[in-house]
């Protein structure tokens, strides 16, 4: 499974991509989490653009065909985009979770939030711890 080296991690299992030159941050599961969960069947983002969130709290579910799990926001700010696409293919999350499966786009006050996430070897260091 790969680890893409330009994102930060939670330990929580969500991915954050900042993008280049803006507060804008990109928020879905990863890999890892996608293997955990098998087929999924639903996803459910309980927020609307322009909702405020705060990093740690819940901002949806996702269902799969093993468990129903809750979506953790990895920064505070304001939603900007929510993949609608996921809607009627929540399938694209397990096809392409760092790609067509991302979540939600968060505007955030404090951009080196993200630093604070783990890099793509602390997440691999935490699999493994895991795993043991």
């Amino acid at each position: 499974m790969s680890i893409p080296a330009d994102l930060r991690y939670t330990k929580d299992h969500e991915w954050t991509k900042l993008e280049s030159g803006s507060s804008r941050v990109t928020v879905g599961i990863t890999g890892f989490a996608v293997e955990q969960l098998g087929d999924i069947t639903l996803v459910n983002l309980d927020v609307n653009e322009g909702d405020e969130l705060t990093a740690g709290k819940a901002f949806g579910t996702i269902e799969s065909v093993k468990t129903l799990s809750d979506l953790y926001a990895p920064v505070s700010g304001k939603v900007v985009a929510i993949n609608r696409d996921l809607d009627a293919k929540p399938e694209l999350v397990n096809d392409d979770p760092y790609g067509k499966g991302w979540m939600i786009v968060i505007e955030s006050a404090a951009a080196d939030s993200v630093a604070n996430l783990l890099d793509a070897g602390a997440y691999q260091a935490l699999l493994d711890a895991s795993s043991r």
